[in-house]
């Protein structure tokens, strides 16, 4: 049988800032970001199987990405865990209740990569996890390849 490719996109609004960035985007800024996640796999042969055919059912692929990254990130404030991000954590916890604290500088990359470790945490065993692509804006995206990481 062949090996195929699935791709599911999702959506998720955001905002975030990067302390200590040399840029304008240290300053509290959302996006509308678009996430590609394709896996790979052999669809199942198993005549009894009611996925005969498919490599993974898209809602069991669009359940975990939910439960992974959207849940978590949608409409959410992401910053870098530090001191002063405590500091606004706690100044504005009483009125906004989605603020996330990461280990790492928010950006597109160390996004996908965090995204990647949750996903390979999660995915079934008979299908790989083989890429994903985060647009940040319309014309700007990161990519993540499992060749890559291997």
């Amino acid at each position: 049988m062949a090996t195929i490719r699935l791709t599911k996109e999702f959506n998720f609004e955001a905002a975030h800032s990067l302390e200590g960035y040399d840029g304008a985007c240290r300053e509290i800024h959302g996006h509308s970001y678009r996430l590609f996640v394709t896996i790979k796999g052999e669809p199942s042969r198993d005549a009894y199987d009611p996925k005969q055919g498919m490599v993974m059912d898209f809602g069991l692929l669009k359940s975990i990405v939910n439960e992974q990254i959207i849940s978590r990130l949608d409409h959410a404030f992401i910053m870098r865990r530090s001191e002063q991000a405590e500091q606004v954590q706690e100044m504005l916890s009483g009125i906004y209740h989605n603020i996330v604290l990461v280990d790492y500088q928010p950006t597109c990359e160390n996004m996908l990569a965090d995204f990647a470790e949750r996903l390979l945490e999660s995915l079934p065993d008979e299908v790989e996890l083989y890429s994903l692509r985060l647009h940040e804006t319309a014309t700007s995206f990161a990519e993540w390849y499992a060749e890559d990481n291997l």
